[in-house]
C-alpha cells in the first residue's frame, strides 16, 4: 500500500517506512503457500481461512484480495520512487523473508534507501528494541523537515 501510494502522488511523500515490508505478498508469498485443497476452497467459496500465531481463530483471506493485488504488482520492474525509504525487517520473521527487503531496495530508484536487519526479532518487529530503532528511524527522517 505505501508503495502504491507514493506512485500515485509522489509529491505528497516525503519519506517511506517500511516494516516487514511485503509488497505483492498474495501472489509471491501467499498463494505459493496455499495447498491444492485450499486454492481449491478460495476459488470455490470465495475465502479461505489459514492457521495464524497471531489469531487462534487463523486469518480468513478473501478471493478478491488475491485478485486485487494481482493487478497491483509493483515487485516485477523498477519501482520509480525518489523519496528516502527505510525498511527494517526482522531476521526471525516466519511470514514474510528478510530477502523480501533486500529485493524491494534493489527495485527502488530512490538512492537514499537504507534496510536495517534484526537477527533476533520476528514480523511485528514490536519488542521494546525494535520499537526504539522505529523512533530513532523516525525521528531521522522527521528531522530533516525541522
Amino acid at each position: 500500500m505505501m508503495l502504491l501510494a507514493a506512485l500515485a502522488r509522489p509529491s505528497r511523500v516525503f519519506a517511506l517506512v517500511g516494516i516487514a515490508a511485503a509488497p505483492d505478498f498474495t501472489e509471491d508469498l501467499l498463494w505459493p503457500r496455499l495447498d491444492p485443497t485450499q486454492r481449491r476452497e478460495l476459488r470455490e467459496r470465495g475465502t479461505v481461512t489459514l492457521p495464524s500465531e497471531y489469531d487462534p481463530a487463523g486469518y480468513t483471506y478473501r478471493l478478491n484480495l488475491f485478485e486485487d493485488g494481482k493487478r497491483h504488482l509493483v515487485m516485477r520492474r523498477a519501482i520509480a520512487v525518489e523519496c528516502p525509504v527505510r525498511l527494517l525487517h526482522g531476521m526471525s520473521d516466519a511470514s514474510v523473508p528478510w530477502q523480501t527487503c533486500l529485493s524491494l531496495a534493489e527495485r527502488l530508484a530512490s538512492s537514499d534507501v537504507v534496510v536495517t536487519l534484526v537477527k533476533d526479532s520476528a514480523h511485528r518487529l514490536s519488542r521494546e528494541p525494535d520499537l526504539e530503532r522505529l523512533g530513532r528511524t523516525l525521528d531521522e527522517l522527521l528531522g530533516r523537515v525541522r
